[in-house]
């Protein structure tokens, strides 16, 4: 099996590999038996099955059975039951950066190590590529929802804030325009689903879009019921704002495989420069029209 004698470094390393795959074909297998989709189900327990291949290769090396990290099991169950087994499965799986350091080294004394792992892993790549996730196929139509309501309502509430110069009405302005545009996006996306004809059905894109969209209005808004001041008001929307871009960006970044940096500061950007913008034309139409409050 391997060229030559394992010291004792390569062993430990061979043994944290080892726990490693215990403990994911458990997650798999965990999250197959929660499952009530058939084809994710079937993906699920197949790469479970492959990571208990893994375990019984390193296995070979160390003649020693290791227990999953029970912890680790729960943790990521559990993220992949409230956020989606999709992104439940890539964060887990971007954790693994690491362990291809440890593959490294373990290949200097098993060389054929590197070669199996990356086989491996690319097919595990390719059946996690095939889940089919009902949340995942509706991403698209979350995104806009929070686009929109992230560049709409921070560059109106800055105007509000500025024009109105009382909490409470900006409050009031912010709600209704917030739930009127969020009524307008949702329709605008039931129709345009239903006109491309995609496979995501119309009516869940819209209550997508909808929700998303008014959950972000709420979050924007809500120092505007608590806070007197105006100027507080804004300065939490904006840093409300912030908290909802990392988040979201975070998900899709881990979920889709993009860059998080890029993707945060664009949003960032567009988003603050549109309050600010906002922020601007309002001064200046007051000054324009003389307008006191």
């Amino acid at each position: 099996m391997n060229s030559r004698p394992l010291d004792e470094r390569t062993r430990k390393l061979i043994l944290t590999s080892q726990k490693n795959e215990i403990t994911e074909h458990e997650i798999y297998k965990k999250l197959a038996r929660s499952t009530k989709n058939a084809q994710n189900r079937s993906v699920l327990q197949r790469i479970s099955d492959d990571e208990l291949k893994h375990y019984n290769f390193w296995k070979q090396y160390t003649d020693k059975d290791t227990n999953p990290d029970k912890l680790k099991v729960w943790m990521y169950f559990l993220i992949a039951k409230i956020f989606g087994i999709t992104f439940g499965i890539k964060l887990m799986e971007k954790g693994e950066e690491k362990a291809q350091a440890t593959y490294e080294k373990i290949s200097e004394v098993v060389p054929s190590a590197k070669e199996i792992v990356e086989d491996e892993d690319k097919h595990e790549l390719e059946l996690i590529n095939m889940l089919d996730e009902e949340r995942f196929r509706y991403v698209g139509s979350i995104v806009l929802g929070l686009n929109d309501a992230l560049v709409e309502l921070t560059g109106a509430l800055a105007g509000f804030t500025f024009a109105l110069q009382n909490t409470q009405l900006t409050a009031m302005a912010g709600l209704i325009t917030g739930v009127a545009a969020s009524l307008s996006m949702a329709t605008s996306e039931y129709l345009s689903t239903k006109s491309e004809g995609r496979i995501k059905k119309p009516l869940m894109a819209a209550v997508y879009t909808g929700v998303a969209y008014v959950i972000t209005v709420l979050f924007l808004i809500f120092p505007y019921f608590i806070f007197a001041n105006s100027s507080l008001c804004l300065g939490f929307t904006i840093f409300n704002a912030v908290v909802v871009i990392f988040i979201f960006t975070f998900y899709i970044s881990v979920a889709r495989g993009i860059s998080f940096r890029n993707r945060f500061s664009e949003m960032v950007l567009i988003s603050l420069g549109v309050a600010a913008l906002t922020f601007l034309i309002t001064l200046v139409i007051k000054v324009f029209l003389n307008v006191e409050t």
